[in-house]
């Protein structure tokens, strides 16, 4: 079984406060100390990854709000130890919805708040069907640490109380009548919470016990739905009873390219896993790995790679089960090196090629059986649409957002289809062994994030928390490049000799949070956890 060995882990070029965290019997890594501590916690009950990755994932939508919620969607990859299994948790845009007042207003996509951004929820369907098929403890056990955060209190963290202050300026002066309840719920009296203050939630304690004793699947067909139709019909939404009962998440094969000795895998579209697939694959076609990291050759590559990935998943990814994408075409090696000898010395502005027909939160976890799974749910845009239905908590995702009205577009706006997804969970196997799961939270950072990860495990050897600690870049869709502070000013400089526009970025937040674990050739869990968040790994 060839994995990253011990030794390889001694390897740390970057500066940090953390030291990588290891174990033999667990470990759960979160962007939430209290989220954590929920998954170790069912570890230590008895239960395996997946019991720890539901409860923390519940548990995130306790004390990570801004982030995630009841009405996120969700995407995984388990690997039991033999097999790895996806899961695509994304919802569809309801039954009664018209994008064509949008289009006549000239419009290019759906509005980022309110109800026309609403896609039915998936992420507790995922839960459920994660649970019926690896769970071992009883759903009330695993549920137990998010009821208890969300009626007795928690205090605020630092990270999440910054994003929720950003959010509540958004959410409070948004006009629109359908919003008008986020405040009730997230900020009494027009105030959000500080960090270190104590928060709780009525509502989201009554949704979680309702889901703990009625089962998760009352969240579609039960009590809370009612709750959330009764709200959506009394405030202007297009869902419906039917939409909800009509949900259900799908088990999908996960999609892979071959870099470095290693597979990395993602899930196939209506993610945006592909694009991050399609730039490894370019990278690997180009002398990128055989320089150093933090090099102007390493970075310019990686960069003018990501241009070009994203170029055709704009172009490619929708749903499938809309029309024929051309996934296949795009993970093909051949494809990968036409693509890559487009890259020149200075920075390109790309089009999309011809290949052949065919606010997150991230969280991975492992037990000392072999199961590991790699976990991200996301409202999309911080709280959301900012709908709220507040008997329940349930505030509902804004992933409508994420359709185009462009007619023809695989991506095309249109009733009872789901949108592309920018939240992408990953896995790296060795061989067709694990090796472990691993992602970075944030928009379309989450593919730029996952390359220069990656690339940073497999091309130079870095532990995970290295991996993780080292400096990013983001490109943006104007092809502009922004940096972080702590870049080495050479650096920089060098890419803006070869024609990057580059830009440096105040707020490290905005570059990704991730997560990180492996199991090496002994046996040994080794993990990571963001430094630009308020998380941590625990292992046991």
């Amino acid at each position: 079984m060839k994995r990253p060995s011990p030794k390889a882990l001694r390897r740390f070029p970057h500066g940090s406060q953390r030291s990588t965290v290891m174990g033999v019997n667990g470990m759960v890594a979160t962007s939430q100390p209290l989220a954590t501590q929920a998954g170790v916690s069912v570890l230590t009950a008895g239960g395996n990854a997946v019991d720890a990755a539901i409860a923390t994932a519940a548990t995130l939508t306790v004390v990570e709000p801004c982030s995630n919620g009841l009405g996120s969607d969700g995407f995984a990859l388990i690997h039991d130890g033999t097999s790895l299994r996806g899961f695509n948790g994304s919802g569809r845009w309801p039954m009664a919805s018209d994008a064509e007042p949008f289009r006549a207003q000239g419009m290019h996509t759906l509005p980022q708040w309110g109800w026309p951004a609403v896609t039915v929820p998936g992420a507790i369907d995922m839960w459920a069907q994660m649970h019926e098929r690896f769970g071992k403890l009883p759903l009330p056990r695993v549920l137990e640490p998010a009821i208890s955060f969300a009626e007795n209190g928690f205090p605020v963290s630092p990270v999440v109380a910054m994003q929720w202050l950003a959010a509540g300026k958004q959410y409070l002066a948004n006009p629109d009548p359908a919003v008008a309840d986020w405040g009730t719920v997230f900020a009494p009296d027009g105030v959000v919470p500080d960090a270190g203050q104590l928060w709780r939630s009525a509502g989201h304690t009554n949704c979680l016990k309702t889901l703990a004793s009625s089962g998760l699947r009352d969240f579609y067909e039960g009590e809370i739905a009612e709750a959330i139709t009764s709200y959506s019909s009394a405030t202007g939404g297009a869902l419906t009873a039917q939409d909800l009962a009509s949900h259900r998440g799908e088990w999908v094969d996960p999609i892979s390219v071959s870099y470095g000795g290693h597979e990395i895998w993602e899930i196939p579209p209506n993610g945006q896993g592909i694009a991050a697939l399609i730039a490894l694959g370019i990278v690997a076609n180009t002398e990128a790995p055989s320089h150093p990291q933090l090099s102007v050759e390493s970075w310019h590559q990686q960069i003018e790679a990501m241009k070009l990935a994203f170029s055709d998943s704009d172009a490619y990814v929708g749903d499938p089960q809309h029309g024929q994408l051309r996934t296949q075409g795009l993970l093909e090696p051949s494809y990968h090196a036409e693509r890559a000898a487009l890259i020149r010395d200075i920075a390109g502005n790309p089009d999309r090629g011809e290949p052949a027909t065919g606010g997150t939160v991230y969280l991975c976890t492992a037990d000392s059986s072999g199961l590991m799974v790699s976990f991200i749910q996301s409202n999309y845009h911080g709280f959301g649409s900012g709908v709220v239905v507040p008997s329940h908590g349930v505030s509902l995702q804004n992933r409508g957002a994420g359709f185009v009205l462009t007619p023809g577009h695989p991506n095309e706006a249109h009733p009872g289809k789901r949108p592309r997804h920018t939240i992408i969970p990953s896995f790296i196997t060795r061989d067709g062994e694990p090796v472990g799961p691993f992602g970075v939270m944030g928009g379309e950072m989450q593919p730029q994030g996952h390359l220069q990860v990656a690339t940073g495990l497999i091309d130079h050897g870095l532990s995970p928390q290295a991996a993780l600690d080292a400096p990013r870049w983001q490109v943006d869709r104007d092809w502009t490049v922004r940096v972080e502070a702590e870049t080495p000013p050479g650096l920089i400089e060098g890419l803006r000799e070869r024609g990057h526009v580059v830009r440096i970025e105040p707020h490290r937040l905005s570059m990704g949070r991730g997560q990180i674990i492996m199991r090496l050739d002994n046996g040994v869990l080794a993990g990571g956890s963001e430094p630009r968040a308020d998380g941590c790994a625990i292992a046991l």
